[in-house]
C-alpha cells in the first residue's frame, strides 16, 4: 500500500493548497516571533524532556507533568508507540490516518480492521467493535474525529469503548489532533478521564490548529506512567527542537486566536458543505477543519469524473482519498480555508461539473 498525505505542494504547482487540514489563519504573529527569537539558542541542544513545556501543556490540560510527553509530531509518538509497545496484534480503524499501519509495520505487527462503512455514516458501531476485540488484539487506534471523515465520538461512547478496552487488557490509542476544531470539544475527548483510563493514551499536535506543520510538534498524555517511561526510553534524544519548543509555548497562550479562527471555520464548514451538497455531491458530515465528500458521477472512472486531476490542472489541490482503505478514486477531503479561497473552489467545481454535464448532454 503507498503511504501518501496531504499537502505535497513540492511534486506539483499548486496556487490554493486544500489537501492538507491547517488553520488558514496560519501562524499566529506571537508564535512566529518566539520562533525566530529562539534561533539565538540553536548553538546548544534543546532539553530532550522538553520540561518548559510539558509543565505548561499539564497545567493547560489540568493533568500531571508526568502524565505529558512532547515529540517531532504527533507521527513521532505514534511510531515510538510502536516500538515502546511492540504489539503482536492490534486493531485499525478503516478508513483512517495512514500512520498508525506504517508504524505497526514496522515492527510487523499484525493489524486486523475495523471498517466504518457508509451505510452507517462511517460512524463505529459497537457491535462490529464487539466481534472485532474478539480476536484479542493488544491495540486498538482511534482517531477522533476521524481523518479523512471528520466523523466524531461523543465522549460517552469513547468512554464505553475505553470500559471494554480495559476489561480486555487493550491498549487505546486515540489521536484527538482534530478534537479542537469541533464545535464542543471538551464533549468528545478522553484527557478528563485519563486517571479513570490508564489504558487509554491521547494523541495531540500543535500542526493543526496553529498551523505549525513545519515546526513538527506533537504531544502525548497518558496516566500509565511505565508506557510513559517505556516511550521516552525507545524514541531519540532531542526529537524536539528550541524552535519548537518556544513556538510551543507561545502557541498555548494564543486563546483568542483559537477562539476566533475555531468560530470562522466552523461558518466556513457549513458554508462550504451547503454548496459542495449543492452541486450535486455526497458530502459526508464533517464536523472538523476539513470536509470529506465523494463524487457519485465519478464511479465509471472516466477522465471527467476525476475532480483531483481537473482541479490540478487549475493548479488547485485537493486530497484524493483513492489510497485511504476502503475508499476509492470517487472520495475527496477538502480542508476548509479562507472564505475568498472556498469561493474559488466552488466556482471552479462548477466549472468542471458543468463541462461534465455538457458532453453528457452531447452523448
Amino acid at each position: 500500500m503507498e503511504y501518501q498525505h496531504g499537502g505535497d505542494i513540492y511534486s506539483q504547482e499548486v496556487d490554493l493548497d486544500f489537501s492538507a487540514n491547517l488553520n488558514p489563519f496560519g501562524l499566529p504573529e506571537a508564535v512566529r516571533r518566539a520562533a525566530a527569537d529562539s534561533l539565538g539558542n540553536c548553538t546548544v541542544y534543546p532539553d530532550s524532556s522538553s520540561r518548559k513545556l510539558t509543565a505548561a501543556l499539564a497545567a493547560y490540560h489540568g493533568v500531571p507533568q508526568e502524565q505529558v510527553i512532547c515529540g517531532n509530531g504527533a507521527a513521532d509518538l505514534i511510531f515510538g508507540l510502536a516500538l515502546a509497545l511492540k504489539p503482536e496484534r492490534a486493531l485499525v480503524t478503516a478508513p483512517a490516518f495512514s500512520e498508525y499501519e506504517q508504524a505497526l509495520a514496522s515492527v510487523d505487527c499484525r493489524v486486523s480492521w475495523l471498517d466504518l462503512r457508509e451505510k452507517d455514516g462511517f460512524r463505529l458501531t459497537p457491535r462490529e467493535l464487539l466481534e472485532k476485540l474478539s480476536g484479542e488484539p493488544q491495540l486498538l487506534f482511534l482517531c477522533n474525529p476521524n481523518n479523512p471523515t471528520g466523523v466524531s465520538i461523543p465522549r460517552e461512547d469513547m468512554e464505553w469503548v475505553a470500559g471494554v478496552c480495559r476489561k480486555q487488557g487493550v491498549r487505546l490509542v486515540v489521536d484527538e489532533c482534530f478534537c479542537d476544531f469541533l464545535d464542543a470539544p471538551g464533549a468528545c475527548s478522553l484527557i478528563p478521564l485519563l486517571e479513570k483510563y490508564p489504558n487509554v493514551f491521547v494523541l495531540k499536535a500543535f500542526t493543526k490548529l496553529y498551523a505549525m506543520a513545519g515546526l513538527r510538534l506533537g504531544y502525548g498524555l497518558c496516566a500509565d506512567g511505565e508506557l510513559m517511561e517505556r516511550l521516552k526510553q525507545v524514541r531519540q534524544p532531542w526529537s524536539v527542537s528550541s524552535v519548537a519548543q518556544a513556538a510551543g509555548l507561545a502557541a498555548l497562550g494564543e486563546t483568542g486566536y483559537v477562539r476566533a479562527s475555531t468560530e470562522a471555520i466552523a461558518r466556513e464548514r457549513r458554508w462550504l458543505t451547503g454548496e459542495l451538497t449543492r452541486l450535486g455531491l455526497t458530502v459526508y458530515g464533517s464536523q472538523a477543519n476539513y470536509i470529506f465528500f465523494r463524487d457519485p458521477a465519478g464511479a465509471d472512472g472516466s477522465a471527467r469524473g476525476r475532480l483531483y486531476e481537473a482541479l490540478l490542472e487549475r493548479r488547485i489541490l485537493i486530497r484524493s482519498c483513492a489510497n485511504y482503505r476502503g475508499l476509492d478514486h470517487t472520495y475527496y477531503r477538502v480542508c476548509v480555508r479562507l472564505h475568498e479561497d472556498n469561493e474559488i473552489l466552488i466556482r471552479e467545481l462548477k466549472r468542471i461539473l458543468t463541462g461534465r454535464d455538457h458532453l453528457e448532454r452531447q452523448e
